[in-house]
């Protein structure tokens, strides 16, 4: 499993790494720019959210009729070109035009579907939080490589840096990432929207998708500044000194979140535990009356995004159905990604209209509203599941298996079997086989 979900997760983080390397910096550097005002600086930074959850669909649908290598090819290559227009750009309008191109290039989905191809359903979830811990990981180093290499090297070299990423990605794509099965899975039931919107688990975990997200940009689009302010008086190149403590508590708290979260099954918990992270985070960074305070509230910010952010595709993936994964994940990122346009959007208005204090306070009772809300949410059930050849099954018994403790079963024609999803602790294999199988 490892060799065909480490690739992909590294070509995602290849670009999400290109991504986050400038968050840190972004605001300061676009609002030095000709023509910028704070609500165009806030669009910037979350304008590549706003195309990815546009494209999203259509780069899915698209790999479906033309194939998965060659759509993330045209994924790559389009980020490339965005991220070089960034490198270039001397005014406001050409690096959001980059800005959006960067998004357009969205992979995200692909890149799911294709492990989905690769990897059998019972490892799934596993192969989910890889590429969730990646991504978290390619988030801890940029934030501690950013503002450095932005102070010395300037803003435009993180862009000609995200450009390099995207040709590594490519060739990883070519030469390690093996070609998927074109595949087609017949379930006992078809995918509905409002399904998994009603499923009170998988809609909470679209919010917390969205909210973790978006307060994620409103972060990066007010932190800068508040710092290089003259309340504070940092200069640019000071930045790491906020960065990099976040950037190593934010490593350090991912592993053992990771471990409670997935291991233990206790993923409510570190959801809980992160967004009261998140409450203290926004609290000190409006009222806080030095630049320590100020700085400790961004080490909490980046504590709680690193514990939630390993599981959060997991958990989407274990709560829906296997015939509603590929739906939930898309709803779940499309989400993601507009609450990411969105809080850079909002912080860039509430620059121009409010004061540090009313900033913090909002997005504290946002987030403390968040909190309640997730209290609604269950941990995932344990799960096992029941390999059977088709050609052993009686299909007759097979639509009428029905129990409280069978998740779902389903018939994945490509390896001509019989999957069963049932909670091992309530349930015998051997029953279960007993009822489905020709006599």
């Amino acid at each position: 499993m490892f060799k065909k979900v480490l690739p992909l997760s590294a070509i995602l983080s290849l670009r999400f790494l290109g991504l986050f390397l400038v968050l840190p910096v972004l605001s300061l550097y676009a609002m030095d720019m000709k023509g910028s005002t704070p609500l165009l600086v806030g669009i910037i930074v979350g304008g590549y959210a706003l195309t990815q959850a546009i494209f999203q669909v259509p780069f899915g649908t698209m790999s479906d009729k033309i194939g998965r290598k060659v759509t993330l090819l045209i994924g790559l290559v389009i980020f490339l070109v965005g991220s070089i227009i960034c490198a270039m750009s001397d005014n406001i309008y050409l690096l959001m035009l980059g800005r959006f191109l960067q998004g357009a290039g969205a992979i995200g989905s692909v890149i799911t579907a294709m492990i989905s191809d690769l990897v059998p359903e019972n490892v799934r979830g596993h192969a989910m939080a890889i590429m969730g811990g990646t991504i978290a990981l390619s988030f801890a180093l940029a934030m501690g490589l950013g503002p450095v290499i932005g102070a010395h090297y300037g803003v435009s070299t993180l862009f000609w840096m995200t450009g390099v990423f995207a040709l590594i990605a490519i060739v990883l794509l070519f030469t390690k990432v093996p070609t998927p099965p074109k595949i087609k899975h017949i379930y006992h039931n078809t995918t509905k929207t409002s399904d998994i919107l009603k499923d009170p688990n998988l809609l909470s975990m679209i919010i917390i998708n969205a909210m973790q997200k978006g307060l994620m940009t409103m972060a990066f689009v007010l932190i800068p500044i508040i710092l290089t302010s003259n309340e504070f008086g940092w200069e640019k190149a000071e930045l790491w000194k906020a960065y990099l403590p976040a950037m190593i508590a934010g490593l350090v708290a991912m592993g053992p979140a990771a471990v409670f979260g997935e291991k233990h099954n206790k993923p409510k918990q570190i959801f809980l535990l992160s967004i009261t992270l998140f409450i203290i985070s926004f609290s000190l960074m409006g009222f806080a009356s030095s630049s320590v305070m100020f700085v400790i509230g961004v080490v909490s910010f980046f504590i709680g995004f690193n514990m939630m952010e390993p599981l959060v595709q997991s958990m989407i993936s274990k709560f829906a159905k296997v015939h509603q994964k590929g739906a939930a994940l898309g709803i779940g990122n499309s989400a993601a990604y507009f609450a990411t346009f969105l809080g850079g959007t909002f912080a860039g208005m509430m620059l121009d209209i409010s004061d540090r204090a009313m900033i913090g306070a909002t997005m504290a009772i946002m987030a403390f509203i968040w909190l309640l809300w997730t209290l609604r949410l269950d941990n995932p059930k344990r799960y096992a599941h029941l390999f059977v050849p088709i050609s052993e099954v009686d299909m007759k018994k097979l639509e009428d298996l029905e129990h409280e403790h069978i998740a779902e079963w389903y018939i994945n024609e490509s390896e001509e079997v019989v999957a069963v999803k049932y909670q091992k602790e309530e349930m015998d294999e051997e029953a279960i086989k007993a009822s489905i199988l020709k006599n």
